[in-house]
């Protein structure tokens, strides 16, 4: 395995572990009386990625997906920003803003490893 396979590699296992394991980490630490459900609604903010549906092609390996789907543009990201205030809402925000700094690192990796 090269350099550029390992560096792949660990993108992908860096980011579906921040996407399915910090979410239960973050339940855990802030919503103890409840983190199983928490972390659940947290794994459900994985939906928003149903936007990457609208885009042709449906996925490309090179492109970032914050600015470029709807459900990951930067007024959705302030909405979801907004969300953590209410409290009937605060779990499924912080589970989007997580989401959404996956997918930014993401970005990072991506611009990384094409340079």
């Amino acid at each position: 395995m090269n350099t550029t396979e390992l560096l792949y590699s660990l993108q992908m296992i860096v980011h579906y572990s921040l996407h399915l394991l910090f979410p239960g980490a973050v339940a855990w630490f802030f919503f103890r009386d409840q983190w199983k459900k928490a972390w659940l609604i947290m794994l459900a903010s994985m939906l928003v990625d149903l936007d990457h549906l609208l885009a042709t092609p449906i996925f490309e390996a090179g492109r970032c997906s914050i600015g470029f789907h709807p459900l990951h543009s930067y007024h959705a990201i302030a909405a979801y920003f907004i969300m953590v205030f209410f409290p009937k809402s605060r779990i499924i925000a912080i589970g989007l803003l997580l989401h959404m700094s996956t997918d930014f690192q993401d970005c990072l990796w991506i611009k990384f490893l094409i340079q």
